[in-house]
């Protein structure tokens, strides 16, 4: 198909997607799986990446591919570059030469460093709770091909969807986990709910971990405790 990927070659590799997302077990291991079907199926990818920023909350990162390590470090560090500037604007960017576009000269040398000439930049925005973006990097400078853009908003969009649904799965989960400590907790200390849920909160804060640790560690001890 001119300008485009086959059909169902795409709903092929749309169902692969699926199928790998939707059976990791935590965030960052998705977005791995992302990355590394992205850059072994899209033509000419040398790496792909994903950045992710939380409401508030850090920058959460995956890669595939041992081309433009530099480059990504660099746009990072200095929170200039491709990838973020379509996470922000929520838009689709391409770049034909890095080596020489003037939208962030800072960059020049970190992709001849790093192997990586060409980008296209495609925007995630996950469930209201995170944006980022998908980076597709080329070895050669010239515009990014329209089957390769193409594919690359696909797997996007799919990916939207399933990290929102792994969003919801793992709120359901800490949830569940959430409850049952709070149940230990009532039951050690004869406390009303309120109270129990101030208690697990202060634990966490405390002890500088996620609630959700905290509970499944509590309602673990509990366990031990009883079955001793």
């Amino acid at each position: 198909m001119a300008g485009g990927p086959h059909p169902v070659e795409l709903a092929g590799l749309l169902h692969e997607l699926t199928v790998r997302l939707l059976s990791a077990d935590t965030l960052p291991r998705a977005l791995d799986r992302l990355t590394a079907l992205a850059v072994g199926s899209l033509p000419g990818a040398v790496r792909c990446s994903v950045a992710l920023i939380g409401e508030g909350g850090p920058l959460m990162e995956a890669t595939s591919g041992s081309a433009g390590e530099t480059f990504d470090r660099q746009q990072y560090e200095v929170s200039l570059g491709p990838g973020l500037e379509a996470a922000r604007t929520r838009s689709l960017v391409t770049a034909a030469d890095l080596c020489e576009d003037d939208r962030w000269p800072q960059l020049r040398e970190a992709a001849a460093a790093s192997g990586v000439r060409a980008v296209a930049a495609v925007p995630l925005d996950v469930r209201r709770t995170a944006v980022g973006a998908l980076s597709v990097y080329l070895a050669n400078p010239g515009e990014p091909a329209p089957e390769l853009l193409v594919t690359a908003m696909a797997l996007a969009g799919q990916a939207e969807v399933l990290l929102g649904e792994l969003g919801r799965r793992a709120a359901l989960t800490e949830g569940a986990e959430v409850d049952r400590a709070v149940g230990v907790i009532i039951a050690q200390r004869g406390c009303g709910v309120q109270e129990a849920y101030a208690v697990l909160q202060e634990s966490a804060q405390r002890l500088g971990l996620d609630r959700r640790v905290v509970a499944e560690r509590l309602v673990a001890a509990a366990a031990r405790k009883s079955s001793s």
